[in-house]
C-alpha cells in the first residue's frame, strides 16, 4: 500500500537528513508512553460481560462456536484511550503496543494503526493491522498456528495464525471483507529493506476465542 511505502520513505528521509536517529528513539518513546497509558487504563476498567456467569474461553472453537460466544459477551468495540483504540500482543515475540486509530504517515511513524475502513475486534469480519517494518521486524518470524491477541478495555480476543504471503503495495485484496472473525496484520516488506521495501507482508489469522 502507498502508505506504507511512504511511512518507509519518511522514516529513510529523516535518517539521511542527520538527527533521525533521535527523531526514531523519540517516536518509539511515544509509542511506549502511548502503550503505557493503554496498561493502565485496561487495569482501572473493570470487565463487562452478560449473562450469570463467567465467559469460558471457546479455544479452538468453529465458526459457529466463536459466534456463539460473543452473543454472550458485549463484544461491541469500546472506545479506548486517548490516541489508542485497542492493543496488539504477539506472546512468541514477547510484543505488547497500544494501536492508534488511521494508518497515515504520522501514526505509522508512532507504531501501528489500524485500518478503519476495517471492523474493530470483536465485531465479524476482517479485522486490519499495519505498521513500519521498524517496529515489526520480527514478525517474519510468525508462522502458521502462532498466536496473536487483540485487548479492548474491557475484553481479549485470541486469534490463531492460518498463513502469510507477500503481496504488491496496492494489493485490498488481503483486507476484504470476509464472514467470521479475522485479522490481517500488514508492514513493508522485506522487513530490513526500510525505504527499499517494495512489498508487504500479510500475516493472516482467524478468531479462535474471547
Amino acid at each position: 500500500m502507498v502508505l506504507l511505502a511512504g511511512s518507509a520513505l519518511l522514516a529513510a528521509g529523516l535518517l539521511s537528513a542527520g538527527g533521525g536517529a533521535l527523531l526514531l528513539w523519540h517516536s518509539g518513546q511515544q509509542e511506549q508512553q502511548l502503550t503505557n497509558r493503554w496498561t493502565s487504563a485496561v487495569d482501572a476498567a473493570s470487565p463487562q460481560t452478560t449473562g450469570t456467569g463467567p465467559v469460558t474461553p471457546n479455544v479452538g472453537g468453529t465458526q459457529t462456536e466463536v459466534a456463539a460466544t460473543h452473543r454472550s459477551v458485549i463484544s461491541a468495540p469500546r472506545e479506548g484511550v486517548p490516541g489508542a483504540v485497542f492493543a496488539i500482543d504477539v506472546p512468541k515475540l514477547h510484543y505488547f503496543a497500544a494501536v492508534q486509530q488511521g494508518v497515515s504517515l504520522s501514526v505509522l511513524f508512532v507504531g501501528p494503526g489500524h485500518y478503519p475502513s476495517t471492523p474493530m475486534p470483536g465485531s465479524e469480519g476482517n479485522v486490519g493491522v499495519a505498521a513500519h517494518n521498524t517496529y515489526w521486524i520480527a514478525f517474519g518470524q510468525l508462522k502458521t498456528g502462532d498466536t496473536v491477541r487483540l485487548e479492548t478495555l474491557h475484553n481479549k480476543y485470541t486469534y490463531r495464525v492460518t498463513g502469510t504471503r507477500i503481496v504488491g503495495p496496492n494489493d485490498r485484496t488481503i483486507l476484504a471483507p470476509s464472514p467470521g472473525y479475522h485479522l490481517t496484520l500488514t508492514t513493508c516488506w522485506p522487513l530490513w529493506a526500510g525505504a527499499l521495501a517494495t512489498q508487504r507482508l500479510a500475516i493472516s489469522a482467524v478468531q479462535i476465542s474471547t
